[in-house]
């Protein structure tokens, strides 16, 4: 069985690799240029079954890293004043698994074939039941299944679905990281909380690794390079939806809406580096109407997008990798068809992909009370 994997973030990567583990063929084709092309690294809250997914999709020989270049997660999840008084709370608290974004997809990276610079054009289904998919400045390929990973935006989702549509919420953050340093200590328990300023919400979340990455994967498993990074600070300010920065760098914009705020609050946000520091929108992939079962199916945020507020993109990227992976285990061992495999994971995935989309916009008006929800 060949597999053929578009788009190369987590959920992508983590299925190739339970993949490639299961002894399956799977190819990865990424359309940015090159695979640091641009930056994704930022922490993440991986809750029991989203750390498990990954755990499964990884070589058993990588598990000792994993666990060391992650932190336990333990916060109250207060709503605090910019003064960094508590005004209120958010819910009950929340506990996880903290891994790095980028940390993780270097791990997950680790011997794959990765294509770069191949932005999918379409695909055709041939008369023997193989997909083959077509790309811009590249040769095509031909494979048993082609899986769209290919995010918010996903081409493969614009042909095998083209009446679901991304959502756009009309909100909008700046989102960064700041080394962490003993300057901020006093900010300890804003972490995992809401700061509540005039019109936006600035959430802060701390990565303290137990081991730095690259030393850990040194140690642990020399055939994987980990990036050189250290513990650090990520902040996001959300917006007011349609909110415009005014030609402003992300810092500037974020500096600009916090006049009168705590000094270690601005001066988290002036230490920043500039070059992790960007502007997004919250989109959202609400699952629709079933499609044709066939050769080609979708994971991740290219048919679930969710709002960040809910904190459970990765892990239903990670769950959809872990879940198709096993299908097409069972499919390649013959206990079922290759159809009837996709069409299991589909059946599932839709129906916890749905709660999930739906559960993180329920949550975003604690953040954004304009945020448009349909």
């Amino acid at each position: 069985m060949r597999v053929s994997v578009v788009g190369a973030g987590l959920g992508g990567l983590a299925l190739a690799q339970g993949l490639r583990g299961a002894g399956i063929e799977a190819e990865v084709f990424e359309r940015d240029p090159g695979i640091v092309a641009r930056f994704q690294g930022y922490r993440l809250v991986l809750d029991p079954i989203g750390f498990q997914a990954v755990r499964e999709c990884l070589p058993t020989r990588w598990h000792r890293l994993l666990d060391e270049v992650v932190m336990d997660a333990a916060v109250e999840q207060l709503v605090l004043d910019p003064q960094l008084n508590e005004i209120g709370r958010l819910g009950g608290g929340r506990t996880g698994i903290v891994v790095d974004r980028q940390v993780l997809r270097h791990l997950l990276l680790t011997g794959l074939t990765v294509h770069t610079g191949a932005a999918l054009t379409g695909y055709d289904v041939l008369a023997d039941g193989k997909v083959r998919a077509r790309f811009a400045r590249r040769a095509p390929a031909t494979a048993d299944l082609l899986v769209g990973a290919d995010g918010v935006t996903s081409a493969v989702r614009g042909v095998l679905s083209p009446q679901t549509a991304p959502l756009d919420t009309g909100v909008r953050f700046v989102i960064g990281r700041t080394p962490l340093t003993e300057e901020f200590a006093g900010l300890s328990k804003a972490y995992g909380s809401k700061i509540a300023g005039d019109g936006v919400s600035l959430l802060l979340g701390v990565m303290r690794f137990r081991t730095p990455p690259k030393q850990a994967a040194e140690r642990l498993a020399p055939e994987v390079t980990l990036p050189d990074i250290g513990d650090y600070v990520r902040w996001a300010m959300i917006l007011p939806p349609h909110g415009s920065l005014q030609d402003l760098s992300a810092q500037d914009a974020v500096l600009s809406r916090m006049e009168g705020w705590h000094p270690q609050l601005r001066a988290l946000i002036e230490q920043a580096d500039p070059d992790n520091s960007t502007l997004l929108s919250i989109r959202a992939v609400k699952p629709g109407e079933r499609w044709a079962s066939g050769p080609v199916t979708l994971l991740g945020d290219a048919i679930h997008a969710t709002s960040p507020t809910g904190g459970n993109g990765a892990n239903t990227a990670l769950r959809d990798a872990d879940l198709l992976r096993r299908c097409l285990i069972e499919a390649g061992e013959g206990r079922q068809d290759l159809l009837g495999a996709v069409d299991d994971y589909e059946r599932q995935m839709f129906e916890y992909g749905a709660e999930a989309v739906r559960s993180s916009l329920e949550k975003l008006p604690v953040f954004a009370p304009e945020a448009k929800l349909s």
